[in-house]
């Protein structure tokens, strides 16, 4: 058996065992990469160590930690009611403001897991306090990243128009764009009523639903019942709900404020990493405020942080043994034309759904030059199939994206997001590659 067959194989196992047994899968998977970087790759545990991934611990670390803080001192329910201002109470359009802004911001040119670093946090913030489903908001933040990611001035965009233009494949950048955007509008319209959207075009307000939490507070807390009427804006047993934005800014809030401004700033505009410039904004908070601080280390999602590591780690294993390039070679020797265009797409998405996006654009686009400059398969159309499966698997919990998603969720309910996203991103494995190749591949246009 080759060492890539084993890796394949391991990989799978590290899935069944974690699912059947109560073995955390972070945890055999280093345990899974140490034995077969040892026993058949032989490599060092340096070697296996250099597929850490040092920069996605530093963004989940640092960005999970800034936002603990941010949550706990109370800026982020301020900047909940500022979009909700700004949507006028409409919670339904909450989730799609969520999927514009990231859009707009990998479409300007910001790096994907960079824009759902900054925006995911205050979307699940909104998740959390206006009961809205944590896997709504998520994938909207992330189909909204996808959606905007293949702009011609977009990293991804620039990535795979680059490797087009070297190869002297036919192009279309505009349309790689759109089609990108289109498809992931549609996705997340998919995605919105699927999980809840309809409830929440159905309340009629916010105060509604503060009351709801109002209510359920009171039950839990005095142990009687509180009928509450969703026309009215109080319980029926009397009393207000004053609004929370009257109250003034604090010093802790606007520090947070121009703390997560500067990281913006200094990701969007400036380029600086992620990771450490929000364990910086993070560390900073803490000197000037160590008593908001205090709590927020045990706010990081640990877990997670061991499961994406883990899984992350021996996923570049494979890719040093070759693994990847080995499937690529295998289905680029398939006799039949759309076939292999089908089975390229799905290499893109499930690999993708574990690894670095760009890095399997840059990887897949040029093994498929040969196969593609024979004309059998138009190379726009199979640019476009495979650029939008290989990026809209992101919403998998082992992506930057997903792994940020499920990090920043409402507190207890990481676990059932964990979930929710590895059952949509893997079947986004599936769904993508068989749905691009009938829209882009099959009818032969470009």
């Amino acid at each position: 058996m080759s060492i890539q067959l084993v890796t394949v194989v391991a990989l799978a196992l590290v899935f069944l065992i974690a699912t059947v047994l109560p073995v955390h899968m972070g945890a055999l998977a280093f345990v899974a990469a140490f034995v077969i970087g040892t026993a058949f790759a032989g490599e060092s545990t340096d070697d296996i160590v250099s597929g850490f991934p040092g920069d996605l611990f530093v963004i989940l670390v640092g960005v999970t930690l800034l936002f603990a803080i941010a949550k706990g001192n109370g800026t982020v329910d301020r900047l909940v009611h500022l979009v909700v201002r700004a949507v006028g109470g409409r919670i339904a359009l909450i989730p799609w403001v969520m999927f514009v802004v990231t859009a707009a911001l990998t479409a300007v040119g910001a790096v994907v897991p960079a824009a759902v670093a900054i925006i995911a946090p205050i979307g699940m913030g909104f998740a959390r306090r206006y009961s809205i489903n944590p896997l709504l908001m998520g994938l909207l933040i992330i189909n909204g990243a996808s959606a905007g990611g293949f702009s011609p001035i977009s990293i991804f965009g620039s990535i795979v128009n680059g490797v087009v233009a070297r190869d002297n494949l036919p192009s279309s950048p505009g349309l790689l764009f759109a089609s990108s955007f289109a498809f992931n509008l549609v996705l997340s319209l998919v995605v919105f009523f699927l999980f809840g959207g309809r409830e929440l075009i159905r309340r009629s307000s916010i105060a509604g639903t503060r009351v709801a939490a109002a209510a359920t507070v009171s039950v839990s807390s005095a142990g009687t019942t509180i009928t509450v009427d969703p026309d009215e804006s109080t319980p029926s047993g009397g009393g207000t709900d004053e609004p929370e934005e009257r109250h003034p800014l604090t010093r802790d809030h606007v520090f947070t404020l121009i703390g997560l401004a500067a990281l913006a700033v200094g990701a969007l505009v400036f380029k600086l990493d992620v990771g450490f410039t929000a364990l910086t904004v993070a560390t900073v908070l803490s000197l000037v405020s160590p008593g908001s601080a205090k709590a927020a280390v045990g706010e990081v999602a640990w877990p997670t942080v061991l499961l994406i590591c883990g899984i992350v780690t021996f996923v570049s294993l494979m890719e040093r043994v070759g693994t990847i390039d080995w499937l690529g070679k295998l289905v680029t020797q398939i006799g039949s034309p759309l076939l292999a265009a089908i089975l390229i797409c799905a290499i893109g998405a499930v690999v993708s759904a574990f690894a670095s996006t760009t890095g399997i654009l840059g990887a897949l686009i040029p093994l498929a030059v040969p196969f593609l400059l024979a004309g059998e398969v138009g190379a726009v159309s199979m640019i476009i199939a495979l650029a939008i499966s290989s990026s809209v698997v992101d919403s998998s919990p082992f992506s930057t994206s997903g792994a940020l998603v499920v990090a920043n969720a409402p507190a207890g309910q990481n676990d059932r997001v964990f979930r929710g996203l590895m059952i949509w991103g893997f079947s986004m494995c599936v769904i993508a590659p068989v749905t691009t190749w009938l829209l882009f591949i099959l009818p032969g246009w470009g």
